[in-house]
């Protein structure tokens, strides 16, 4: 999986000064340390591939397949569990098997939806990485990575939630969610005001990526 060298000279010892291109100079990925973490997963997937477990082709189609992944899985989901209670129960007693029921692939990693309610908020950190159900709602955000988010949430989720906007009432119950490697979360958000009439796309349609991790909440105005 190592990258192939390249033998021709691009001139990476100019000036930041004198870069000739209209976009900024960006460093590259190989010129930063490479950390512990980053040699044994490289080692593990060239000792997988050389067992023939799996080839490289099919390590690359699931990076791939993965990297394309959107919210849209997990607000598909939150939208039937507005429109039928009994999926929502199922949802919440095991989201994997309740993804596969409607034919999305949640993956193997136990996932625990966390129901907002009008007495309790939820939201969603990784205080050690970026653990986050990526098959359900796509890749992480910057900030979700961040060392700020993943240190304050955990200290202060009500400083850091208005930081996005999102003020949390003081009658409500904030109840952060710490994921790891064997268990991820979502948030079910409350159904939006208004919104009744809809059907389950236009349901879906509402449903945000930052919602399902709960840094914000659904409003009326979130309606298309």
């Amino acid at each position: 999986m190592t990258a192939p060298h390249d033998d021709h000279d691009h001139g990476h010892d100019h000036g930041d000064e004198d870069w000739p291109y209209p976009h900024p100079k960006q460093p590259d990925l190989e010129d930063g340390p490479v950390s512990e973490h980053m040699i044994m997963t490289e080692a593990v997937a060239e000792l997988l591939i050389d067992k023939d477990i799996f080839s490289a082709g099919e390590l690359r189609e699931m990076l791939e397949s993965i990297d394309s992944k959107s919210p849209a899985e997990g607000a598909r989901m939150v939208a039937r569990a507005w429109t039928d209670p009994d999926f929502k129960a199922r949802m919440l007693d095991d989201v994997n098997a309740a993804a596969e029921e409607i034919g999305i692939d949640a993956g193997t990693i136990p996932i625990r939806v966390m129901e907002n309610t009008a007495l309790v908020h939820n939201v969603i950190v990784c205080t050690l990485c970026s653990c986050y159900p990526r098959l359900l709602i796509g890749l992480p955000p910057d900030w979700y990575k961040s060392r700020n988010y993943r240190t304050r949430m955990v200290r202060e989720p009500r400083a850091v939630l208005a930081e996005f906007g999102t003020e949390i009432s003081d009658d409500v119950e904030v109840r952060v969610h710490d994921s790891t490697a064997d268990l991820r979360y979502m948030v079910l958000p409350m159904r939006p005001d208004g919104a009744d009439g809809l059907d389950e796309d236009s349901l879906a349609a509402l449903v945000t990526r930052d919602s399902m991790i709960g840094v914000s909440v659904l409003k009326p105005d979130n309606q298309k």
